[in-house]
């Protein structure tokens, strides 16, 4: 009897660790750890910037919060009235359920954490962990409420870098 209980218990022990470490794997995805994922989009209406009729209307640099990241980003006011937002030479960890949003909440230093506290637009998700890329810009969107923009991740309610934005006169 001694030795099938044993047996027993090392079958649902087996069987725990097992579903443990499936819930693990999914949830943190560690090979993301090791992956790059490039993109290097055109700036919208690149033609358009020569004549003029792309104007920057506020800029800042990511600072890292909980993974390092880098790179600069740019709100363009495009010549059909939309705004778009442009990471550029972005530099970031992959990870799970990463979006770019713009926050109404301040950069801070020490984590990013407060990022979530108030106001958010998502922009979608990220295109790249590195590169450059563009985001729509919802049309009517105040820019003038929103002077944060944060690399989300979602599943775990952190920022993995996150950048002031600098009005433009």
């Amino acid at each position: 009897m001694c030795r099938s209980k044993r047996r027993n218990a090392l079958w649902i022990t087996t069987a725990a660790v097992a579903v443990v470490a499936a819930i693990g794997l999914y949830l943190f995805q560690p090979w993301k750890l090791f992956t790059t994922d490039r993109v290097d989009e055109a700036p919208p209406a690149a033609a358009g910037r020569q004549a003029g009729t792309v104007k920057q209307v506020a800029d800042g640099a990511f600072i890292s919060h909980e993974h390092e990241t880098s790179g600069s980003v740019e709100i363009q006011q495009l010549a059909d009235g939309k705004a778009n937002l442009r990471l550029t030479s972005l530099r970031t960890s992959d990870g799970p359920a990463l979006r770019v949003w713009l926050s109404d909440q301040p950069v801070k230093k020490d984590g990013g954490g407060n990022l979530d506290d108030g106001k958010h637009i998502d922009l979608g998700s990220l295109k790249g962990n590195e590169g450059n890329q563009n985001y729509a810009i919802p049309a009517g969107t105040d820019l003038d409420k929103f002077s944060t923009v944060t690399i989300w991740c979602e599943r775990f309610s952190v920022s993995f870098g996150a950048a002031e934005l600098k009005q433009r006169a």
